[in-house]
């Protein structure tokens, strides 16, 4: 193992500093060993972190040979163990994925509490190899193929401390030679025998298969991984950039792009922007399937008759005025220019007055002395309403709408008509509905803001009194 190699791998790749304390994973086999003692010649600051999964009768003692491995270099050993079988079973994951979740939930633990500048763990050019054709077999596209990285911030299990792979270019052959040379006794997993497991069928089934078409298989795709990172790199700048341009608004719980920017790009740079949208939402989803990518690229193209569909992952995504909602299924996605506010929430609006929320200002006053003609150019405005005010139920309430509510529009000669049929004539999109506000004089609407006040409360020759409700949208920030 070329140790001048790895070094520079240490600092150019990993980005690891030597006066930072380094959580290094150490099962005991001859990859972690070989990370150990190659990280301790070259002068890390390390702290070996053991985790025993609980899977094999000798794994305590496993855990022992592990801890003399650190003690024997003088250096700081912290272990757990859990039942990762009935983790497994109570959870309904796979034995892998339990292991996997068990074993990283460990090892952050430990990087936190040491304040670890990275946890260190010993993937090889080996595993990079397999991990590249278990994504083949997936179906995955470039993120995938492109394999593991040496060094990567995995947000499922913390934002800023990275999981660096030092021996990703070190081959196993190269592993057990250096074991030998430096006089190590790594500890044999049985469990790697074990064919029952996806990633043992790959090492010793497939790949001995494909050694017999090409007996060069393992380089010739760690070099196309190599090559796939390099492309991968590439595609992400593109990606950022088109992102700027497509991406209208990313809030909690959804993003809404263009449509027709979207498009515009090669079908490639369209999936990854789909699967960015994607990752937005869901940045713990480790596979996107690519056929649920096609399929939003395709309902984009040519939207389906509800305009609505369901993605992946309890996304829903759906299409509007040229703009295309990717959005949890429970998050109701409103538009800055709607007046919104909490549903069942009930406000008492005095008059005169004012109330205030989501940014827009409801003001009421009284007038004594009404001058008819006056207020002819007012009353066009839907955002404006005059109402007789001895015909009213004082104080007002603003609230949102109720369940088979009904309204008597003005203009209606007294007719009633359901609220839901009032918004679907007047083309308010139902996105909006449940937060639109609502003036109510009693138990009856009084005014739809934005649209028209209520027949009953209509301003007469025999009105004497009456209140101007005038609603005011968010100021607008100078650019």
């Amino acid at each position: 193992m070329d140790m001048e190699k790895l070094q520079k791998i240490i600092q150019e790749d990993c980005a690891l500093l030597p006066d930072r304390p380094l959580v290094v994973g150490v099962s005991g086999g001859a990859d972690s060993l070989c990370l150990l003692d190659a990280l301790h010649l070259l002068g890390c600051s390390l702290v070996v972190a053991h985790f025993d999964h609980g899977l094999r009768p000798e794994s305590a003692a496993d855990a022992l040979h592990v801890r003399q491995e650190a003690e024997s270099r003088g250096l700081p050993f912290v272990t757990s163990r859990q039942d990762v079988a009935a983790f497994a079973r109570r959870e309904h994951l796979s034995i892998e994925e339990a292991a996997r979740i068990a074993r990283y939930t460990f090892l952050y633990a430990q990087a936190r509490a040491c304040n670890a500048q990275a946890i260190a763990v010993a993937h090889t050019a080996d595993d990079q190899v397999e991990t590249v054709l278990m994504h083949l077999l997936r179906g995955a596209g470039v993120a995938g193929l492109k394999g593991m990285t040496y060094r990567i911030v995995h947000l499922e299990w913390d934002s800023a401390i990275p999981l660096v792979r030092p021996l990703l270019a070190v081959w196993r052959s190269e592993i057990e030679a250096y074991c030998q040379l430096q006089g190590l006794q790594p500890l044999h997993d049985s469990t790697n025998a074990d064919t029952t497991f996806f990633r043992n069928r790959l090492r010793h089934e497939l790949i001995p298969c494909l050694a017999g078409y090409n007996p060069r298989i393992k380089d010739v795709v760690w070099r196309m991984s190599q090559s796939l990172s390099g492309d991968h790199e590439v595609l992400q700048l593109a990606t950022l950039d088109a992102w700027q341009k497509i991406c209208l608004r990313q809030q909690d719980g959804y993003v809404e792009l263009s449509a027709g920017a979207l498009l515009s790009y090669p079908s490639g740079l369209q999936r990854s922007l789909i699967r960015k949208a994607i990752a937005c939402l869901r940045p713990l989803l480790r596979d996107i399937d690519f056929a649920a990518v096609e399929r939003a690229l395709d309902f984009v193209a040519v939207p389906t008759d509800s305009g609505h569909m369901d993605l992946i992952a309890n996304l829903v995504l759906w299409i509007e005025d040229g703009r295309v909602f990717l959005a949890e299924d429970d998050v109701c996605v409103v538009d800055e220019g709607w007046p919104q506010m909490p549903p069942e929430k009930e406000i008492v609006l005095p008059v005169p007055g004012e109330v205030q929320f989501g940014g827009w200002r409801l003001v009421t006053t009284m007038l004594e002395d009404i001058d008819f003609a006056g207020l002819a150019e007012s009353m066009q405005d839907p955002w404006q309403a005059w109402l007789d005010a001895d015909l009213l139920t004082l104080p007002l309430l603003v609230r949102t709408r109720r369940p088979g509510e009904r309204f008597r529009p003005l203009g209606m000669d007294g007719h009633s008509m359901k609220l839901s049929d009032f918004w679907v004539n007047e083309g308010l999109n139902r996105r909006a509905r449940s937060g639109w506000p609502l003036v109510c004089s009693g138990e009856e609407l009084a005014s739809v803001p934005g649209f028209r006040p209520a027949h009953p409360f209509r301003l007469t020759t025999q009105t004497r009194r009456a209140v101007h409700l005038q609603w005011f949208p968010p100021p607008v920030d100078d650019v």
